[in-house]
């Protein structure tokens, strides 16, 4: 069926990045793997392409595009070579849309120039140790001093995409405790500064999958954060949160159906090139079979998340949707990739191919923007049950 979601401007940026990964990426993408993060430089090209500042406005030297799906190009491209962006996924699709709706004007003019030329990478800090996701049991604390000038920053918090080489993290802590009627209450978010004395980058966290993207635990210890780094108004961080977490959401679904689509191309190729008993594994029945019904699984995700970007983008997107998108896709991108690797025998469970690489990274997307069973409920508190 002929796709209807991109226009010629969304597939000549798809040449362009498909044209960057084959030079810029793939050659060196085994050594990043090794070494757990991408070169610092390399965020660097990312900015000179333009990839940072797709939608941040001109004004601040981005092309002030509104839709998301450039991002969901560069998804699909990155899955379909079998590699990734490193942490560069969390600076655009993560930080990015607070930083354009709840930063004030000084604020913008000092943090976008950086972050669209990627001289100013961001991270993300929501999760702490032991909380998971219930981001209303934070505690890490944020106390404002006595003369009013800054904040005095205590904590920690763990499993921080890009927090090894982020210049700049926004993190969610209590500037006000609890009240008893509402758990969410008194969260804010600071823009903190990595450079920022007290503030420690701990172990770089050693994963399943997602071996490029750098992972960290941070600490805090009276880190002193200016007042004019608060993002937004104090307390009503918990709202903002939510506010994001459809678009994010979707972020992950359509990586796991771009994760799913790139595991039956490598699959196609493989069998069609691997014999067994004298014949292509390709022309076995069951490997038909298999391949077909991966082929009507991709062609069913691919159409919730067509769908879900065009809601987006119309700003019609709810939290049940994404959910249910997400949802969708993560759990049977899974299945499909497993079913793929299968199709590769004893050398899909090898590294150097890349349906290893798919098997692995594919599993965290059921667990990280809420777990399977919080889109589950999700859904279910939606449909009044």
């Amino acid at each position: 069926m002929r796709r209807t979601v991109f226009n010629e401007d969304h597939e000549a940026f798809r040449e362009t990045i498909r044209d960057f990964i084959a030079t810029e990426v793939v050659p060196h993408y085994d050594e990043w793997e090794k070494q757990g993060y991408v070169p610092r430089d390399f965020y660097l090209k990312l900015g000179e392409l333009g990839v940072f500042g797709i939608e941040v406005p001109e004004e601040y030297g981005g092309a002030g595009e509104t839709s998301f799906k450039y991002n969901a190009v560069i998804t699909e491209e990155t899955a379909r070579a079998g590699v990734s962006f490193g942490g560069s996924s969390v600076h655009t699709a993560l930080c990015l849309p607070y930083l354009l709706k709840y930063a004030t004007e000084e604020q913008k003019r000092r943090w976008l120039p950086p972050f669209v030329t990627g001289e100013m990478m961001t991270a993300i800090a929501m999760t702490e140790p032991g909380t998971g996701s219930d981001l209303a049991g934070m505690k890490t604390t944020a106390k404002l001093s006595e003369d009013g000038t800054h904040y005095v920053l205590n904590g920690a918090k763990t499993f921080i995409t890009g927090g090894v080489q982020a210049d700049r993290v926004l993190v969610c802590c209590r500037t006000a405790p609890p009240s008893p009627e509402d758990r969410r209450a008194g969260i804010s978010i600071l823009v903190v500064d990595t450079k920022s004395e007290g503030y420690s980058v701990g172990r770089s966290l050693d994963k399943l999958g997602l071996k490029s993207s750098d992972t960290a635990e941070l600490s805090f210890t009276d880190v002193k954060v200016p007042v004019e780094d608060l993002l937004g108004e104090e307390g009503k961080a918990f709202s903002y949160l939510t506010h994001n977490l459809p678009q994010e959401r979707l972020g992950i679904a359509l990586g796991a159906y771009a994760q799913a689509a790139a595991a039956v191309g490598f699959a196609h190729e493989y069998v069609k090139e691997r014999t067994v008993f004298g014949k292509p594994v390709a022309s076995f029945q069951n490997t038909k079979f298999v391949l077909a019904d991966c082929k009507a699984d991709v062609d069913a995700m691919q159409a919730v998340v067509d769908r879900a970007l065009e809601a987006l983008d119309a700003g019609e997107l709810t939290p049940a949707d994404a959910a249910s998108a997400k949802l969708f896709t993560t759990e049977l991108a899974a299945k499909v990739i497993d079913k793929c690797l299968q199709l590769h025998g004893g050398y899909g469970y090898m590294r150097e191919y890349p349906i290893s690489r798919l098997y692995a990274d594919t599993r965290v997307t059921r667990i990280y923007g809420g777990t399977s069973e919080v889109m589950r409920s999700i859904i279910a508190k939606s449909m009044g049950l």
